[in-house]
């Protein structure tokens, strides 16, 4: 990893929800950070609270979450001390968020210059016909075939990947320093798939934007991030750099991951795919000690009365598991 300065650095994020049974922390003390111009990536199963990581930060959550951090730093501003106003004038501008399911995200009544360039009435109150211009602009370079024509269109009448790529325009189109894609290849074809991803890469690249990726697809992780973070029931259970993280996985639900994805140059031997068995646990109900050791093939006894803390090991890798004392030596 790099040691520049952090554009983003989360510092013990919490996240907890009022229901009708009661208070339940949906993320716990979560920590990362992204440095300027990098990909990084959230993964884990579905329920691990990747998507509630973004709209923690985003100030995004329904009514009934609190959230709360020792610090959430972006670009030297402070974004815990904001009002919501002052978050609101943050987002959109210099942090933008690309939504899961582009069909439902995008407003079915409005045409999509209107909704992608509402960040620019917002923001930089420019005049419609400049709105459009840099909509048009935008819709081009995200590669919209057709980009005039695009405009008045509807979201009905555009294609699944059409769809996504106008919300990548939408998150991009202020420019922001940091640009958050929510499974930004969900329900797409694998073509269609591959050619948003290139996109995000060169938008990086061009622009200089860094990118949080959240996915459950550690092929995405692969070919797109520098530094991972996988997650696991509302915490981070490992972070390293990608190499590390395929080369050298320190947890067992990260390998349980890996292992769980088929290799294309091994011959079928009919054999059942490799998974974890269980799922991930309910809030509500968490296993005493580790979270994840009613799962674990490496369960140890202390694993189910203590749980671990998020330990240093080697070139920026850590890992929250037992399997590692406190100085990161292997048990």
């Amino acid at each position: 990893m790099t040691h520049q300065k952090p554009l983003l650095e989360v510092r013990n994020m919490r996240t907890e929800f009022n229901s009708h049974r009661g208070a339940v922390r949906i993320l716990d003390n979560v920590s990362f950070s992204v440095d300027p111009g990098r990909i990084v990536g959230l993964v884990g199963e579905s329920g691990s609270g990747k998507s509630m990581s973004a709209l923690s930060l985003m100030g995004l959550t329904p009514p009934s979450a609190t959230v709360t951090a020792d610090s959430i730093m972006l670009d030297g501003v402070e974004l815990t001390a904001l009002t919501k106003d002052q978050l609101r004038q943050k987002r959109g501008r210099d942090m933008s968020m690309v939504f899961q399911e582009p069909m439902t995200s995008l407003n079915p009544v409005k045409t999509m210059v209107q909704q992608v360039g509402e960040p620019l009435q917002i923001h930089r109150h420019l005049s419609k016909r400049d709105i459009r211009d840099k909509v048009w602009k935008m819709f081009e370079t995200v590669g919209i075939p057709e980009a005039k024509a695009r405009l008045d269109a509807y979201p009905h009448e555009l294609s699944g990947g059409l769809r996504q790529r106008a919300m990548i325009a939408m998150g991009l189109i202020c420019e922001p320093k940091l640009l958050i894609a929510d499974e930004p290849t969900t329900a797409l074809d694998v073509t269609t798939q591959a050619q948003i991803l290139r996109l995000l890469m060169e938008l990086r690249d061009r622009v200089g934007t860094a990118i949080i990726i959240i996915t459950h697809d550690l092929g995405i992780i692969a070919e797109m991030c520098d530094e991972v973070n996988v997650m696991y029931a509302g915490q981070i259970v490992e972070q390293a750099n990608v190499y590390d993280l395929f080369d050298h996985a320190s947890h067992p639900y990260t390998r349980g991951l890996l292992a769980s994805i088929p290799k294309a140059n091994e011959k079928p031997d009919g054999k059942r795919l490799k998974s974890i068995n269980g799922v991930v646990p309910n809030l509500f109900r968490l296993p005493a000690g580790c979270r994840f050791n009613p799962r674990c093939g490496d369960v140890m006894p202390v694993c189910s009365v203590k749980s671990p803390d998020l330990v240093q090991l080697e070139n920026d890798h850590k890992a929250r598991c037992w399997l590692h004392d406190e100085t990161g030596a292997t048990l």
